[in-house]
């Protein structure tokens, strides 16, 4: 049952920092920013976001860059949202999986085409 719990908890996080992060006026968060995957310690203490950029890794550390910044706004808020007895603490890192997924589907879209 407390897998459940956290596994509600950490949608409800990842659901609201999508929101939080639409929100944000920083140019190095505008754009296409999405985030893939969200961890949360058992006890709520830390949170671990890995956000993706289309646009590639660079545009992805830039994000990261101004969402650090941002952290004490973006936890802030989230525990207004969230009414969370304790926010955890935000660690952002980026990730390239948005631009690796898209390699695939090029590489496999190619396949299908030496096909016909």
């Amino acid at each position: 049952m407390a897998s459940h719990r956290m596994g509600r908890t950490t949608e409800d996080i990842k659901r609201e920092l999508t929101a939080i992060f639409r929100e944000l006026k920083d140019p190095r968060v505008q754009g296409l920013i999405s985030i893939v995957r969200v961890d949360v310690t058992s006890d709520l203490s830390y949170c671990t976001v890995f956000v993706s950029a289309m646009e590639g890794m660079e545009r992805a550390k830039q994000a990261v860059t101004g969402l650090k910044s941002a952290s004490g706004f973006i936890r802030h808020e989230l525990g207004a949202r969230l009414q969370l007895r304790h926010v955890p603490e935000l660690t952002f890192n980026a990730t390239d999986s948005i631009e690796y997924s898209a390699n695939i589907s090029r590489m496999l879209n190619d396949l299908r085409g030496d096909k016909k």
